[in-house]
């Protein structure tokens, strides 16, 4: 399955809203567009919506690990949301759900 990348910027927050599959076709394209983002001046906030992926595989896992230093490196705050619920037992299951700031709808 294809994926399809929607971004929405505001003056520091950063809106990716991911649809599709995460995996290895997919993943160089999702970690290009965020990793764009969190090089971006002023951006505070890195906010990545799950709620329509259903697949992720381990090359997803790699992506967000990524970020989540790179957004460390630039102090810029990396959150996911709205994980499916593949997803987030993914999350859980590798430990990210820990590891990386999870808002469990758009208005938190």
């Amino acid at each position: 399955m294809d994926l399809t990348i929607k971004i929405t910027r505001n003056e520091t927050e950063h809106q990716v809203n991911l649809c599709g599959d995460i995996d290895a076709f997919t993943g160089p394209k999702v970690k290009e567009a965020i990793m764009t983002l969190v090089q971006t001046p002023n951006a505070a906030v890195i906010a990545v919506d799950l709620a329509q992926v259903e697949y992720m595989d381990s090359t997803g896992i790699g992506i967000f690990i990524a970020v989540m230093k790179a957004c460390k490196q630039t102090d810029c705050a990396f959150v996911v949301q709205n994980l499916s619920p593949r997803v987030e037992r993914l999350f859980r299951i590798t430990g990210l759900y820990d590891l990386i700031a999870v808002r469990k709808g758009e208005s938190e």
